[in-house]
Protein backbone atom coordinates (compact mmCIF):
# COMPACT_ATOMS: atom_id res chain seq x y z
CA UNK A 1 0.00 0.00 0.00
CA UNK A 2 1.44 3.42 -0.80
CA UNK A 3 0.70 6.68 0.84
CA UNK A 4 0.19 9.96 -0.66
CA UNK A 5 3.34 11.73 -1.66
CA UNK A 6 4.68 8.35 -2.44
CA UNK A 7 7.23 8.60 -5.65
CA UNK A 8 6.46 5.52 -7.43
CA UNK A 9 6.62 4.08 -11.58
CA UNK A 10 3.95 3.16 -13.73
CA UNK A 11 5.68 1.12 -16.38
CA UNK A 12 5.23 1.76 -19.64
CA UNK A 13 3.99 5.71 -18.32
CA UNK A 14 6.65 6.74 -16.23
CA UNK A 15 7.50 8.44 -13.02
CA UNK A 16 5.18 10.31 -10.72
CA UNK A 17 3.81 11.11 -6.90
CA UNK A 18 0.54 10.07 -5.43
CA UNK A 19 -0.96 13.34 -4.50
CA UNK A 20 -4.37 10.91 -3.20
CA UNK A 21 -6.17 8.22 -2.51
CA UNK A 22 -9.98 8.25 -3.97
CA UNK A 23 -13.14 6.21 -3.80
CA UNK A 24 -14.22 6.38 -7.87
CA UNK A 25 -17.31 5.19 -8.98
CA UNK A 26 -16.73 3.66 -12.23
CA UNK A 27 -18.58 1.65 -14.66
CA UNK A 28 -21.32 0.45 -11.46
CA UNK A 29 -18.14 -0.31 -9.72
CA UNK A 30 -16.88 1.39 -6.45
CA UNK A 31 -13.27 1.07 -6.21
CA UNK A 32 -9.96 2.51 -4.57
CA UNK A 33 -7.57 4.29 -7.04
CA UNK A 34 -4.04 6.32 -6.27
CA UNK A 35 -4.01 9.83 -8.59
CA UNK A 36 -0.51 9.90 -9.35
CA UNK A 37 0.82 13.17 -10.85
CA UNK A 38 3.55 13.00 -13.50
CA UNK A 39 6.29 15.46 -13.37
CA UNK A 40 6.40 15.41 -16.92
CA UNK A 41 3.31 16.42 -19.39
CA UNK A 42 1.79 17.62 -16.48
CA UNK A 43 -1.40 14.49 -16.64
CA UNK A 44 -2.64 12.61 -14.06
CA UNK A 45 -2.88 8.57 -13.76
CA UNK A 46 -5.87 6.88 -11.71
CA UNK A 47 -4.43 3.84 -10.54
CA UNK A 48 -6.60 1.00 -8.98
CA UNK A 49 -5.34 0.25 -5.26
CA UNK A 50 -5.95 -3.10 -5.60
CA UNK A 51 -4.19 -3.48 -9.26
CA UNK A 52 -0.42 -2.35 -8.18
CA UNK A 53 1.27 -5.52 -8.37
CA UNK A 54 -0.49 -6.55 -11.58
CA UNK A 55 0.51 -3.41 -13.27
CA UNK A 56 3.98 -3.45 -11.63
CA UNK A 57 3.97 -0.21 -9.76
CA UNK A 58 7.04 0.15 -7.96
CA UNK A 59 8.58 2.71 -5.35
CA UNK A 60 11.37 5.54 -7.43
CA UNK A 61 14.69 4.32 -7.22
CA UNK A 62 16.90 5.45 -4.45
CA UNK A 63 19.74 8.19 -4.89
CA UNK A 64 22.81 5.97 -4.94
CA UNK A 65 21.35 3.77 -7.49
CA UNK A 66 21.67 6.85 -10.44
CA UNK A 67 25.30 6.15 -10.40
CA UNK A 68 24.23 2.19 -11.34
CA UNK A 69 21.84 3.76 -14.12
CA UNK A 70 24.81 6.23 -15.21
CA UNK A 71 26.73 3.05 -15.61
CA UNK A 72 23.97 1.19 -17.83
CA UNK A 73 24.17 4.66 -19.90
CA UNK A 74 27.92 4.77 -20.41
CA UNK A 75 28.14 1.16 -21.30
CA UNK A 76 28.70 -0.60 -24.81
CA UNK A 77 25.96 -1.22 -27.02
CA UNK A 78 24.64 -4.45 -25.94
CA UNK A 79 23.97 -7.16 -28.40
CA UNK A 80 20.57 -6.88 -30.40
CA UNK A 81 18.69 -8.65 -33.08
CA UNK A 82 19.25 -7.36 -36.96
CA UNK A 83 15.68 -8.48 -36.98
CA UNK A 84 13.76 -5.01 -36.50
CA UNK A 85 10.69 -7.05 -35.58
CA UNK A 86 12.24 -9.16 -33.03
CA UNK A 87 14.55 -6.40 -31.96
CA UNK A 88 11.67 -4.33 -31.17
CA UNK A 89 9.33 -6.72 -29.09
CA UNK A 90 12.22 -7.69 -27.01
CA UNK A 91 12.90 -3.69 -26.51
CA UNK A 92 9.02 -3.17 -26.05
CA UNK A 93 9.52 -6.32 -22.55
CA UNK A 94 12.66 -4.54 -21.48
CA UNK A 95 10.22 -1.41 -21.24
CA UNK A 96 7.06 -3.09 -19.85
CA UNK A 97 9.42 -4.35 -16.98
CA UNK A 98 9.67 -0.84 -15.53
CA UNK A 99 12.71 -1.68 -14.07
CA UNK A 100 14.85 1.17 -14.62
CA UNK A 101 17.88 -0.37 -15.94
CA UNK A 102 16.27 -2.28 -18.99
CA UNK A 103 14.82 1.27 -19.94
CA UNK A 104 18.35 2.72 -19.41
CA UNK A 105 19.58 -0.41 -21.88
CA UNK A 106 17.05 0.60 -24.33
CA UNK A 107 17.85 4.31 -24.16
CA UNK A 108 21.43 3.42 -24.96
CA UNK A 109 21.49 0.78 -27.30
CA UNK A 110 18.69 2.90 -29.88
CA UNK A 111 20.59 5.94 -29.19
CA UNK A 112 24.03 4.33 -30.02
CA UNK A 113 21.87 2.36 -32.88
CA UNK A 114 20.68 5.76 -34.03
CA UNK A 115 24.39 7.23 -34.79
CA UNK A 116 25.31 4.36 -36.55
CA UNK A 117 22.24 3.72 -38.60
CA UNK A 118 18.81 6.07 -38.34
CA UNK A 119 16.19 4.30 -36.53
CA UNK A 120 12.72 3.87 -38.42
CA UNK A 121 10.07 6.33 -37.19
CA UNK A 122 8.69 3.26 -34.55
CA UNK A 123 12.10 2.98 -33.17
CA UNK A 124 12.66 6.47 -32.61
CA UNK A 125 8.73 6.51 -30.76
CA UNK A 126 10.12 3.60 -29.09
CA UNK A 127 13.35 5.61 -28.01
CA UNK A 128 11.40 9.00 -27.21
CA UNK A 129 8.98 6.74 -24.96
CA UNK A 130 11.52 5.31 -23.16
CA UNK A 131 13.44 8.67 -22.50
CA UNK A 132 10.55 9.93 -21.06
CA UNK A 133 10.04 6.97 -18.84
CA UNK A 134 13.91 7.38 -18.06
CA UNK A 135 13.39 11.03 -17.34
CA UNK A 136 10.64 10.88 -15.46
CA UNK A 137 11.85 8.85 -12.76
CA UNK A 138 15.52 10.42 -12.34
CA UNK A 139 13.94 13.65 -12.23
CA UNK A 140 11.73 12.58 -9.11
CA UNK A 141 15.20 10.55 -7.83
CA UNK A 142 17.44 14.04 -8.34
CA UNK A 143 14.90 16.91 -7.05
CA UNK A 144 15.74 18.12 -10.93
CA UNK A 145 13.94 19.61 -14.00
CA UNK A 146 13.07 17.47 -17.26
CA UNK A 147 15.76 20.20 -19.60
CA UNK A 148 18.88 19.29 -16.99
CA UNK A 149 18.14 15.61 -16.57
CA UNK A 150 17.65 15.12 -20.95
CA UNK A 151 21.53 17.22 -20.67
CA UNK A 152 23.04 13.82 -18.45
CA UNK A 153 21.79 11.40 -20.64
CA UNK A 154 23.20 13.16 -23.54
CA UNK A 155 26.17 13.58 -21.97
CA UNK A 156 26.31 10.04 -21.18
CA UNK A 157 25.55 8.89 -24.05
CA UNK A 158 28.17 8.02 -26.79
Amino acid sequence: MYSIGDKVVYPMHGAGIIEAIEEKEILGEKQYYYIMAMPIGDMKVMIPTDAVDEIGLRQVIEEEETKDVIEVLKGQMSAMSSNWNRRYRANMEKIKSGDIYQVAEVVRNLTLRDQVKRLSAGERKMLETARQILISELVLVKDSTEEVIGELLTKYIG
